[in-house]
């Protein structure tokens, strides 16, 4: 009896409060990491491929931790991509709410899955073999039931509280802080045509996933971390893994660079613009817009605080979030003030001709020669050192 109470009290190792900390970090960041590499980036994005062995362990990893099905996951994280800040978007604070994202995000999961058309359409090119189909996918919640009692037989009824930590590891990481908060709160590196944000710049904790602005600026690239300061854990496992054999990445975002003395755009500075087209937009809000907007509020003798927060961030994405007031007092300011509605404009056409899909780059690039020319003889300094600037960028090798 005495045996009995003692096993029900400490599990079969007995171990000691710290040894369970260590246990429970462990496994959480693998469980991180079998949703980042594997779920994230091998899977919805296909930028990355692990060796059999170590995707499968990554696959078992995530159905005995979260009951996630792996079909399901990632047709849920493309039509993210796809349909993002819109009513599609299962998980977007924009029209949900961040308190609905952040602590409810789970439901709107579990929403998205009975959308079974939709899975089927996003959710391609997933695993289909004898156990995905026979164990993975029909009992998905068995895997979080044989680890409640691996919890208790190794840890005793503290195993409970391990095992509900752990269960909440995705609902809170994942689901609340990453598609919530990495859409509502943190710094952009790149202006693109959502609210994604970087959380941090150290991806210590989430595996990486705190860059959500990067990964949306380019959603195929394996590394997450765009500039020096910045850290990806999970991009750091990728390197150990191909070292050893085990990964071969297949996307990895380029790396701007900037020719000096080029004096005309070319077929490289067209590639480099569209690849880094959003961090174009954020340098251009930097450096040409905001110069000019202080320019004008200072002819004014008034703030730029003036416009107010949402009418100067509505300069840096064309209005797109602002209320239909707002983009009306806005357009109001531009009229009275020509030097910054010029900049706006000249923003407007660089977005146009750089979304010129259907258009062939000999055109495409035509109308960038075109648009550095004009800006050069604009006038206005801050935009034509910008454009200067440009028909300079270029695309470094792959450091693959």
């Amino acid at each position: 009896m005495t045996s009995l109470l003692d096993l029900l009290a400490a599990g079969l190792t007995g171990s000691p409060w710290w040894l369970i900390a260590i246990y429970f970090v462990v496994v959480m960041q693998l469980t991180i990491f079998s949703v980042t590499l594997y779920l994230h980036r091998s899977q919805a994005h296909r930028s990355v491929e692990f060796h059999p062995v170590i995707a499968h362990f990554f696959r078992f990893w995530a159905w005995l931790t979260t009951a996630m099905v792996t079909k399901e996951w990632v047709a849920i994280h493309r039509l993210h991509h796809a349909r993002c800040e819109t009513e599609e978007d299962p998980h977007s604070p924009l029209i949900h709410g961040i308190g609905k994202v952040v602590f409810r995000g789970v439901t709107l999961y579990q929403q998205s899955s009975k959308d079974r058309e939709m899975i089927e359409q996003y959710g391609v090119n997933c695993p289909n073999d004898w156990i995905e189909r026979k164990l993975y996918t029909p009992f998905c919640a068995l895997g979080p039931t044989l680890l409640l009692f691996v919890d208790l037989a190794l840890f005793g009824a503290i195993g409970i509280t391990v095992w509900a930590l752990q269960m909440l590891t995705i609902p809170v990481l994942a689901a609340g802080v990453v598609n919530g908060l990495g859409h509502w709160w943190g710094y952009r590196n790149f202006e693109t045509f959502d609210m994604s944000t970087n959380l941090t710049p150290w991806g210590l904790v989430i595996g990486g996933e705190e860059l959500h602005n990067n990964h949306h600026a380019f959603p195929s690239s394996a590394r997450f971390s765009m500039r020096r300061a910045e850290f990806d854990m999970g991009w750091a496992v990728i390197r150990v893994l191909r070292r050893l054999g085990l990964a071969k990445v297949l996307r990895e975002a380029p790396r701007l660079s900037i020719r000096e003395q080029i004096e005309t755009p070319d077929q490289e500075t067209l590639r480099a613009v569209v690849s880094y087209r959003f961090q174009i937009f954020k340098r251009y809000f930097k450096e040409v817009t905001l110069p000019v907007v202080r320019q004008e509020v200072g002819k004014a003798q008034e703030s730029a605080a003036g416009l107010g927060r949402r009418l100067r961030k509505g300069l840096a994405n064309d209005g797109r979030w602002l209320d239909e007031g707002s983009r009306q007092r806005l357009g109001l300011w531009l009229a009275d003030n020509p030097m910054a509605a010029t900049v706006v404009e000249y923003r407007q056409r660089l977005t146009d001709l750089i979304n010129r899909s259907g258009k062939s780059s000999q055109v495409m690039l035509e109308s960038l020669q075109q648009w550095c020319q004009e800006a050069e003889r604009s006038g206005i300094a801050s935009l034509e050192q910008f454009a200067r600037s440009l028909r300079g960028y270029t695309l470094e090798p792959s450091s693959r």
